[in-house]
């Protein structure tokens, strides 16, 4: 006799900043999705695949949903985050404890626009000395609308993640896995060597060059034993290009060494990296150019 599965998606959805790609990883044991401190990291959907014996939870990490800049970059992100909450079989919404703002509501608002369950982690619970002192905050919450669960964590942490894998799994359809057990994602390795580049750019060059980046794989191949790749770093003006590259070429070659050393122990390889900075203007705000540079939101 067959053992009973459950297998379903679940979309992992907060305005930006709020932990929702530090979730994933974690969830998954391992790093998938690219963190740093900086809003927006995250602009693409990701597909993290977590699959225990009995269930296989298909986590959508997405863009955080937000107001203010109208540009195309941002009109993607935000609609890739509301087409996920509307495909999936149940949505976790991020919120940082004790803090509520618009685009939370915002991002309250797309989510019950779906008849999927919505479970409510508090996430950054371990910043609070006396765990206590989120009670208000956490009665507060719960007042915002009918969810099925409110789990307070920390994904940094990793503390309470199983608390929320139980309530996820148990609300999943019953049905046979989709994907294999030994994978993770869906999205292809040139896809993650792109990720771990501007991962890079961003954690250095945050405040420099906070959106003004994206990352193309024009060489991936194998020579050698070794893995070599070519990127291609997009940036919009002449004055972003110097910065990116720096004194003598000091920033591009730690942001290369940086960038390696993860993408090695990603594909468990030798790699030789070069890194090449290019102008294209307007490129964030041209729906033809994100199209062009793998900007998909299913559309």
């Amino acid at each position: 006799m067959s053992k009973k599965t459950r297998c379903g998606y679940v979309a992992i959805v907060g305005r930006p900043n709020v932990g929702k790609s530090t979730l994933l990883n974690h969830l998954l044991g391992q790093k998938l999705s690219i963190t740093s401190r900086k809003p927006q990291t995250t602009r693409h959907q990701v597909l993290g695949i977590k699959t225990t014996d009995t269930a296989q939870m298909l986590f959508v990490d997405t863009p955080g949903i937000h107001g203010g800049e109208d540009r195309a970059l941002n009109r993607f992100m935000n609609r890739t985050a509301g087409a996920a909450v509307a495909a999936v079989d149940i949505v976790v919404m991020v919120v940082d404890r004790g803090e509520w703002r618009d685009d939370d509501e915002r991002v309250l608002r797309s989510c019950l626009a779906s008849d999927a369950p919505l479970l409510l982690v508090v996430n950054k619970v371990d910043l609070e000395d006396n765990p206590n002192a989120i009670l208000p905050s956490l009665e507060s919450l719960a007042q915002r609308a009918d969810f099925a669960a409110l789990i307070p964590l920390s994904a940094l942490r990793a503390r309470n993640l199983e608390v929320l894998e139980t309530e996820i799994v148990q609300r999943l359809p019953e049905g046979p896995f989709l994907f294999e057990e030994d994978e993770i994602t869906d999205r292809s390795t040139r896809f993650l060597v792109a990720e771990i580049v501007r991962e890079k750019i961003t954690r250095q060059l945050g405040d420099e060059l906070p959106y003004s980046t994206t990352v193309e794989i024009e060489e991936y191949g194998h020579e050698n034993g070794i893995v070599h790749i070519s990127a291609v770093i997009l940036v919009e003006r002449k004055g972003q290009k110097a910065i990116l590259i720096g004194q003598k070429g000091s920033r591009l070659r730690q942001i290369g060494t940086d960038a390696r050393q993860d993408i090695e122990r990603l594909i468990d390889s030798k790699v030789m990296l070069n890194l090449w900075v290019k102008v294209r203007s307007g490129w964030a705000d041209d729906e033809r150019a994100l199209r062009s540079l793998g900007y998909d939101d299913g559309r």
